[in-house]
């Protein structure tokens, strides 16, 4: 199965961590939340958190988060960011920016036209429209399935990602993607699947826009629709003291709708920011009680330390330290219930700017992390959080 450990045999060497923003401990992961054109913004993180000297050792992604998750892993540091424009870059072009009079009604106006431009005609190096609509499709086929044609993405992916270096580099790599027929959840992990660009198409196959790929039989669409963030594989197979940055393309509260598109939008942010909110909220509550375990039994007596039950407690209550530093996008007030699908040029490098913006909110502010990232402590952060 991929959610078993590493193998004892593995070894991936420390990165050099003495420049860095902050004092970093033995892992420091990055956990990518599906998002669709809202993926840009997690490439300014990327490029930000690399200029803050932040090494990644993991990367783990769902949807568009496991595309930006394998360019990261499958490319050296210094050529990450560059890769990562060729795929924004690439998936763009089509809707390039333009001139357009600066106030909210017009801007959203050109957000929904360039949505829908979109869906009349996929994305280029992403996805195509079929020639047949899926109802004449012959049943059980691929093209009887989805609406859309998603192999120009894995001609793209081939493009811009070593495989090798992927799969045998320092960075470790989980992407998860849902089994049809069982309906389970699967975590492809460089530590025991060798990938290559089907699992990473698997994990963003969003069901009926895209088609399920197929992998050693079995047939996988979006991670998403079981869980939008893959926190829960990361912490699961945590072996190490880890800073994790997760990436939350959908915030859990904002203001009031106003109007019918303010209405599709937060339906999508509730939908999508609901399960994330909930496993990162349950996962450190229970972090925290066994935390406060271990500070009461280090006060027992040293003749009560063998005692069955105190040695049994001890072992449930003993995990490493985890400190989760969310990164959370924050709409514009024009930006609808197609947000997710709204692969502009303009749109894409204003979203890249706010990630790297967000990474400097969060480095200007982030002493309490330092703090308990030496402390070993465990605790979570929104510090981009007005």
């Amino acid at each position: 199965m991929a959610d078993a450990d590493p193998p004892a045999t593995v070894r991936r060497p420390t990165p050099n961590r003495r420049d860095a923003a902050l004092p970093l401990p033995d892992c420091v992961a990055l956990v990518l939340q599906g998002g669709g054109a809202l993926g840009s913004y997690q490439a300014g993180i990327i490029e930000a958190l690399g200029g803050a000297k932040i090494e990644i050792d993991w990367v783990a992604g769902i949807s568009i988060g496991a595309v930006n998750a394998a360019i990261v892993a499958g490319n050296p540091p210094e050529r990450r960011v560059e890769r990562l424009r060729a795929f924004w870059d690439t998936v763009t072009w089509a809707l390039p920016s333009f001139p357009i009079f600066p106030q909210d009604q017009v801007r959203e106006f050109v957000h929904e036209w360039s949505a829908w431009s979109v869906m009349a005609t996929g994305v280029p190096g992403f996805f195509a429209p079929r020639p047949v609509p899926p109802t004449f499709a012959v049943p059980g086929t691929p093209e009887a399935l989805s609406f859309y044609d998603s192999s120009p993405l894995a001609a793209t992916l081939d493009t811009l990602i070593d495989w090798e270096l992927l799969n045998t580099g320092p960075v470790r790599l989980s992407v998860g993607a849902v089994d049809i027929e069982s309906g389970n959840f699967r975590y492809f992990d460089t530590t025991t699947d060798r990938i290559d660009a089907r699992h990473i198409m698997a994990s963003g196959a969003l069901p009926p826009g895209l088609p399920p790929v197929e992998i050693d039989g079995r047939w996988y669409w979006d991670g998403g629709l079981v869980s939008n963030t893959p926190l829960t594989h990361v912490l699961d197979h945590q072996t190490a003291e880890m800073l994790v940055f997760q990436v939350d393309l959908f915030a859990s509260a904002t203001d009031r709708p106003k109007t019918i598109m303010d209405v599709m939008a937060r339906e999508k942010e509730i939908r999508f920011s609901s399960r994330t909110r909930q496993v990162s909220a349950e996962r450190l509550k229970l972090r925290q009680e066994r935390e406060t375990i271990r500070h009461l039994l280090a006060k027992l007596p040293a003749e009560m330390r063998d005692d069955p039950d105190v040695v049994a407690l001890a072992a449930a209550a003993d995990e490493p330290a985890v400190n989760l530093v969310h990164l959370i996008y924050r709409a514009n007030a024009w930006e609808g219930g197609s947000r997710d699908f709204e692969f502009s040029a303009r749109t894409m490098r204003e979203h890249w700017a706010a990630g790297a913006a967000a990474v400097a909110e969060t480095m200007a502010k982030s002493r309490l992390v330092a703090s308990n990232i030496l402390d070993g402590k465990t605790a979570a952060f929104d510090l981009t959080r007005t």
